[in-house]
């Protein structure tokens, strides 16, 4: 599938599976879903008819609230039928609201508690150097997550190891919580504080499609150089639908009734 027509996919899941379930993140789910889109469409060697292929590349969302967005992909992908993506937060459920990979194929851990992501995909990928392994370790993580002391020892220890197999992509959104990030704890230049710590870092518009796979198609070239690669994606929280976008409330509010009826109608329209 396209990786714009995924990403619209995982946009009109995410809506749909947020309001069924009464579940908050919408707008996280959007400010992640072209870059989801592009690792799992373009990027990634995977294969839904074989989620434990010892070769395939592992993927971590350390902002594991976001997860209705790697569901989306993992359906639309063909790891599950899309019919199931209706049972999310649903009682006895076994799509949570944080991602969860119990029974759940193509979901390599559960996350949800920030900057406890990265360090356990950080593991994945120092073991796959260790054992002599080809696959690639991708992890996204979110910009309030880069608050967490455990994100900075994870960036110190895989550029002390050489990681060149660990690709972490930072949602920068400039949202956390109910807040903007800078008044919370500003992080700018963040490009170049990871590039201080050893690793090779790239910046680009994380709703540009282009833009991501040429970054992807970077960090891969850079194999063997010994450097972990962070790409810092520019995003806007609640990308596609105009009212949720760079609204620090919805990253907790729910759309229904008209505010979802508006919202698909937005969502209809820029359909690919």
């Amino acid at each position: 599938m396209d990786s714009k027509q995924l990403a619209y996919r995982i946009r009109r899941h995410g809506l749909d599976m947020t309001s069924r379930g009464g579940t908050a993140h919408i707008a996280s789910i959007y400010s992640m879903a072209d870059i989801i889109a592009v690792l799992y469409g373009e990027v990634m060697r995977h294969d839904p008819k074989n989620p434990g292929m010892p070769d395939r590349d592992r993927f971590v969302l350390s902002k594991g609230h976001a997860g209705a967005g790697v569901y989306a992909a993992l359906a639309e992908c063909g790891y599950f039928p899309v019919e199931d993506l209706e049972e999310h937060c649903q009682n006895g459920s076994r799509f949570s609201g944080h991602v969860s990979h119990k029974g759940v194929p193509g979901v390599e851990i559960s996350t949800g508690s920030l900057g406890q992501g990265m360090p356990m995909a950080l593991g994945m990928a120092l073991a796959a150097k260790l054992n002599h392994q080809p696959h690639r370790v991708y992890c996204v993580i979110g910009d309030g997550e880069c608050d967490e002391g455990a994100v900075w020892e994870s960036a110190l220890i895989a550029n002390q190891f050489g990681l060149d197999n660990f690709i972490v992509t930072i949602d920068f959104n400039k949202i956390q919580s109910i807040t903007r990030v800078e008044d919370t704890i500003a992080l700018e230049p963040l490009d170049e504080k990871w590039a201080s710590f050893g690793w090779r870092a790239l910046r680009v518009d994380g709703h540009d499609h282009a833009a991501l796979r040429g970054a992807y198609a970077e960090a891969k070239a850079l194999w063997g150089h010994g450097k972990p690669i962070v790409i810092v994606a520019d995003t806007v929280k609640g990308k596609g639908v105009s009212f949720m976008e760079h609204d620090v409330l919805w990253h907790y509010r729910t759309a229904r009734g008209e505010e979802y009826d508006a919202a698909l109608l937005e969502l209809e329209a820029q359909r690919p």
